[in-house]
């Protein structure tokens, strides 16, 4: 049985395969971890050290030269986002403003809930999928694009007033283990050629401490809603963000992998209804809905990436190729030259 071998025919496998699995049995046993502890317990509850190891291990692969890439990939991944989740959220807020639907297909979806499902990416999946599908450079640039965690930008596309400064500590705590990383990575070149190889080793490990912190029962219960959001998430803010990541140079595979719900925007209504009461009764319901865009994202930007990478490596493979016009012309040339 060649498993490594079925991973990596699978699109997006070494990532959503582990996922899938951690999935299930955090839904089949919610407790599993705290009833076996030690070291179980802790994969259970250990994706912030994973990242951690994973970014140092990515930061020592790369190199000086690349860090205005990284800056400018990072703000432009970062700045379509917000600005989609504000255009979207102009629409939806004059549609439905601080209410939610009452009824029909789509009940209980509401403005909070679309926002908080757009402005925060899953940065284990878009690192994972870098790794697997991108370069090192790209995966680097997340550590830009974690301003998006928390309520903060939700909050300011919602036009709250109540957080008025970006909280420095959790993005400065967000980009340490890159630096250092970054650090080790150009002071030995030696330190680097040791990390590098972790990168891709480490990915079925972020893939499955993902999934432990998934429950799939949250799909069932925000019913077409979360499906259609997810949807949404993914295909349409995955084309716009693809389209942004090729205009400035990409091959868009970056963009469709910054296409998720991060797992930590489900709070994001709670904490938005604690700043502005108007929103306390979408709150409830945007929450199931938010978790549900999380699970259906999660499972379907793997395979988005993995099916516009592989359009591009064939792309490429086309273009290195030479034209059958090409071959005739150097098949004829010495005997125009001898001509």
């Amino acid at each position: 049985m060649n498993t490594l071998k079925f991973l990596n025919k699978v699109p997006g496998g070494m990532l959503l395969c582990p996922l899938l699995i951690g999935a299930v049995i955090h839904t089949a046993a919610p407790h599993a971890g705290t009833y076996f502890g030690s070291f179980t317990g802790g994969f259970f509850t250990g994706l912030s050290p994973l990242l951690a190891v994973f970014f140092v291990c990515l930061g020592a692969t790369l190199d000086l030269k690349g860090t205005p890439y990284i800056l400018r990939k990072g703000g432009v991944l970062l700045g379509t986002k917000v600005a989609f989740a504000l255009l979207v959220g102009a629409v939806a807020g004059h549609l439905l403003g601080e209410d939610t639907v009452s009824g029909g297909l789509l009940g209980g979806l509401s403005t909070l809930a679309i926002v908080a499902a757009l402005n925060d990416t899953n940065g284990g999946i878009y690192v994972s999928l870098m790794g697997q599908y991108g370069n090192k450079r790209d995966a680097g640039a997340y550590s830009l694009m974690s301003v998006e965690s928390g309520p903060f930008l939700t909050m300011v596309t919602l036009g709250v007033v109540g957080l008025s400064a970006f909280p420095w500590q959790a993005l400065l705590g967000a980009i340490i283990p890159l630096i250092l990383g970054f650090v080790l990575g150009n002071l030995d070149k030696n330190l680097r050629a040791f990390l590098a190889p972790l990168v891709p080793g480490l990915v079925p490990f972020l893939g499955l401490a993902l999934g432990l912190t998934i429950d799939l029962r949250v799909v069932a219960s925000a019913g077409l809603v979360g499906l259609v959001l997810g949807l949404f998430v993914v295909f349409v803010g995955g084309g716009v963000l693809l389209l942004a990541d090729k205009l400035t140079g990409g091959n868009g595979v970056a963009g469709i992998a910054a296409a998720t719900t991060a797992g930590n925007a489900a709070i994001v209504p709670a904490a938005v209804a604690e700043a502005n009461p108007a929103y306390a009764h979408a709150a409830g319901t945007a929450t199931v809905i938010v978790s549900a865009s999380v699970v259906v994202t999660a499972i379907l930007c793997p395979l988005a990436t993995a099916f516009w990478a592989r359009h591009v490596s064939r792309h490429e493979s086309a273009q290195i190729m030479p034209t059958s016009d090409d071959s005739q012309s150097n098949e004829q040339s010495p005997e125009t030259a001898h001509s």
